[in-house]
């Protein structure tokens, strides 16, 4: 079968490799599409901490199972499946809690396993075991289903947030994750959605989603528009959907007092560091939180909405590849071109 398979920064090759043989408790998939995420554009170009090369990468994949163990009773073959790509051991004691997000054994499909840039993928057991096989409702194709990752994570995001009726939200970042954020706050019940974003063509994009209030963060002054958007008491949970540790610091600034800020987007490993105001923290009482990947169970109830139809996922998706053109998908992503390319192998 074809695959693309990262061996270093930068060199991804496109093979010939063995089509996966199966265990009795695993399953084959016959990938039907897998989206390139913002972090297979940084491995591409970086690596990744976690990453064990050689490696296919694409952990936002979907397919048709074509094999299934023996041992296993509740998958079947033709099932469409989408395959949650965070792995939790579910024997650890965050596992234990429920926190799977935190599981101290976390695995990742594109990443330790190979993953979804190829003609066939096989699922692990600890995959199946862990509850990360979702069917794929019959009215989604699976280019559209391969958005169920990313909005898995904006959902637990969220959650972490307690994002809700009445709440002003400033999304700052206006990628696929931001415009997801945006969606998400209103489907929750935000009262008004202002999304920051400084690439002119992300700001055009932006405008297809559920945002209020667009700001360009070069041409405009944030803070003052977010504050007259706000009546001057700034904004009850602010999103940082970027990889910016200046975002990170200006997101305090924007909120209001109590308000609730998620530092979503991760910051380079080689350059983690920010400065903040601690004061804003202390005399207005607000709380930071991170948010990292999902849980299985956010992945099936991001399916169920996707469903529903609650996100528009032919804006998300801009451009559809075949897997000879994954680099030029990449490409793409990274220009800010398109805000999801998804990889038909």
């Amino acid at each position: 079968m074809r695959a693309a398979v990262f061996h270093a920064p930068e060199d991804l090759r496109l093979e010939d490799v063995p089509t996966p043989r199966i265990s009795d408790d695993e399953i084959l998939l016959r990938v039907g599409a897998c989206a390139i995420c913002g972090g297979d554009v940084r491995a591409y170009h970086f690596g990744a901490r976690n990453i064990n090369a050689p490696v296919t990468l694409g952990h936002e994949a979907t397919g048709t199972i074509v094999e299934v163990g023996k041992s296993l009773t509740s998958l079947s073959l033709t099932q469409r499946v989408a395959v949650a790509p965070a792995i939790p051991c579910g024997d650890c004691r965050y596992c234990n809690r429920g926190i799977q997000t935190m599981c101290d054994n976390l695995r990742s499909l594109g990443y330790e396993f190979d993953g979804g840039f190829a003609q066939f993928m096989l699922v692990p057991y600890a995959a199946i075991r862990a509850g990360c096989v979702n069917t794929i409702p019959d009215n989604l194709s699976f280019e559209e289903a391969t958005l169920a990752e990313p909005l898995a994570c904006a959902i637990n995001g969220q959650e972490l947030l307690n994002v809700g009726m009445g709440d002003t939200v400033v999304v700052i970042g206006g990628g696929p994750l931001g415009c997801m954020h945006a969606d998400l706050a209103k489907l929750r019940g935000a009262r008004k959605v202002i999304l920051v974003e400084v690439q002119e063509q992300r700001l055009e994009l932006a405008r297809k989603f559920s945002v209020d209030v667009i700001v360009n963060g070069v041409k405009e002054d944030v803070g003052k528009r977010v504050f007259e958007e706000t009546g001057g008491f700034g904004a009850s949970v602010v999103v940082v959907a970027a990889p910016s540790a200046q975002a990170q610091a200006q997101a305090l600034t924007l909120a209001a007092k109590q308000a609730r800020v998620s530092f979503f987007g991760g910051l380079p490993k080689n350059n983690p560091m920010v400065t903040i105001n601690a004061n804003l923290l202390h005399y207005r009482e607000l709380r930071i939180v991170g948010a990292y990947g999902s849980k299985p169970r956010h992945n099936r109830l991001a399916l169920d909405l996707l469903a529903a139809g609650k996100f528009r996922t032919s804006t998300l998706i801009g451009m559809v590849v075949p897997l000879e053109r994954i680099e030029e998908g990449i490409e793409a992503m990274a220009k800010g071109r398109v805000l999801k390319v998804v990889v038909r192998p």
